[in-house]
């Protein structure tokens, strides 16, 4: 798969660039009222230590994924986590704070008032991760990369690092089992990979998109099958998870999209970067309940109402695998696919 190359961002002139500015600030001013909807259960911040790679994220009921995301994230060089949880109550509360690398704070306000999360995290972004590495990464997001099997993230970063490079892009690629919905479990605590090894390997689109400057990604199987006949409403698989934090940076949706704006260009063909995959593990069995649950809260997308469709789907159970399926082996695979670049990290 050929990746684009982005125009130069075209000039904002006086009035673009001032609204953005202030778009910018009013992220950052929200953060700032958001925490007040946080409370502390285990603060370990103070044990963060000299030059670290920090781990962010908003959890609700991930107490299957939970021992393996920890535990993948570690072995790649993560320091600490700062997780916000939204009101769990599988025992992933109480999992959490006993992690001796997990500060952890929670809230029962509202998710999608908090811009999914985002108002939370960069809260704990502006205060704990200005000029770290910082990893924003939900619990069914496990980020693969060029050499990940005997390269850390921590050497990723330190290439990036003497590049000037601020930021490293990642594609999240749906994972799905062979067979309808809800009939393959995984065992809390195990690999969901085991149970969740195809993907689509064809069909993804990429467009530059000039307000932000970014590349958008879509496809995959739930465009195939639930938004055939409105692309535009799904889901954005571009995503920014790993960034050089500043206190004044901003996510603006989810982490597909940055403020400042040139930070937005990590998969621009011409600067020839590293890319990653974000291997989502949306699909285990449990999808079908929560997937009820989440239709009736209205908490995961802006507008609700156009998605009821897509939910009955997925309660329906469908099997997504097709004959253009393709088994997940590792990240050279994804590389040749085109869904991932080494770029001038060799």
């Amino acid at each position: 798969m050929a990746r684009p190359a982005a125009p130069d961002l075209p000039p904002l002139g006086l009035t673009g660039a001032y609204r953005m500015r202030w778009k910018r600030r009013r992220m950052l001013w929200r953060a700032l009222r958001a925490r007040r909807q946080m409370q502390k259960v285990a603060d370990r911040t103070r044990n963060i230590p000299e030059d670290p790679l920090l781990c962010f994220a908003t959890m609700r009921n991930e107490m299957t994924r939970l021992p393996f995301y920890l535990e993948h994230y570690r072995s790649a060089g993560v320091s600490q986590f700062l997780i916000v949880d939204n009101g769990s109550t599988d025992g992933s509360t109480e999992y959490l704070a006993q992690q001796p690398d997990v500060s952890l704070w929670q809230t029962r306000a509202s998710y999608r008032e908090s811009r999914f999360g985002v108002d939370w995290l960069t809260w704990l972004q502006i205060r704990h991760g200005h000029g770290r590495w910082c990893l924003t990464a939900d619990a069914d997001e496990i980020l693969t990369y060029p050499y990940a099997d005997s390269r850390s993230l921590r050497d990723l970063t330190a290439w990036l690092d003497r590049h000037g490079v601020a930021a490293f892009g990642a594609m999240m690629l749906d994972m799905y089992p062979k067979g309808w919905l809800g009939s393959h479990s995984c065992t809390p605590g195990g690999d969901p990979f085991e149970t969740l090894n195809w993907f689509d390997a064809e069909g993804y689109t990429w467009e530059y998109l000039e307000r932000y400057g970014q590349i958008s990604i879509r496809g995959g199987p739930r465009k195939r099958l639930f938004f055939l006949d409105n692309p535009d409403f799904a889901p954005h698989l571009h995503k920014i998870p790993l960034v050089r934090w500043n206190r004044r940076f901003a996510y603006v949706s989810s982490t597909h999209t940055l403020l400042p704006r040139h930070l937005n260009s990590v998969f621009d063909a011409r600067l020839n970067l590293p890319s990653g995959v974000l291997l989502h593990s949306k699909f285990l069995d449990e999808i079908i309940r929560k997937s009820a649950e989440e239709k009736q809260r209205r908490q995961h997308f802006t507008h609700a109402e156009r998605y009821d469709a897509y939910y009955d789907g997925i309660m329906a159970g469908p099997d997504l695998w097709y004959p253009g399926s393709v088994r997940y082996e590792d990240w050279r695979q994804l590389e040749q696919l085109g869904l991932m670049t080494r770029g001038s990290w060799q």
